[in-house]
C-alpha cells in the first residue's frame, strides 16, 4: 500500500530531502535531491552520477528516508546502472524539469536509483 500522504506532498513538490547512511561514519545524512514519481515508484538521479557520496552511500546501505512536506517513507532503494534504464529515468526528469536544465545539472549520468512507495 502506498504511503498516501508521502504522494500527496509529491504532488506539489520539485524537490524532496532523501536521509541515508553514510558509508563511513555510520551517521544519518540529509540532502535535497530531485525526483520523479511514476506510479509507485520514485526515481532519483544523482548529480555527480556514480561519484556522488550519497549514492556510494545507498550502495553501501540501501536504507533511505524520503521527506516531503512533513510526511516522509523509510525504504529500500534500488541502484539502476542498465544504460537503457539510466537514459529513460534521465529522460522521464528532463520531462519533468526541462531538458536544458537536466543537461545542465546532469551532465554525465551512469546511475539511478528506484525507491518503493509501497511497503
Amino acid at each position: 500500500m502506498a504511503n498516501n500522504a508521502l504522494v500527496e506532498a509529491l504532488e506539489t513538490r520539485d524537490e524532496i530531502d532523501i536521509t541515508v547512511i553514510g558509508r563511513t561514519s555510520g551517521r544519518e545524512i540529509t540532502t535535497p535531491v530531485w525526483f520523479v514519481r511514476e506510479s509507485d515508484r520514485l526515481y532519483l538521479v544523482p548529480v555527480n552520477a556514480s561519484d556522488s557520496n550519497w549514492f556510494k552511500n545507498v550502495r553501501k546501505d540501501p536504507r533511505i528516508r524520503v521527506t516531503a512536506q512533513g510526511a516522509e517513507l523509510t525504504a529500500r532503494a534500488t541502484t539502476i546502472t542498465d544504460p537503457a534504464e539510466v537514459d529513460r529515468i534521465v529522460a522521464a526528469f528532463g520531462s519533468k524539469y526541462g531538458t536544458d536544465r537536466v543537461d545542465e545539472y546532469y551532465p554525465r549520468h551512469d546511475v539511478a536509483v528506484e525507491i518503493p512507495l509501497t511497503n
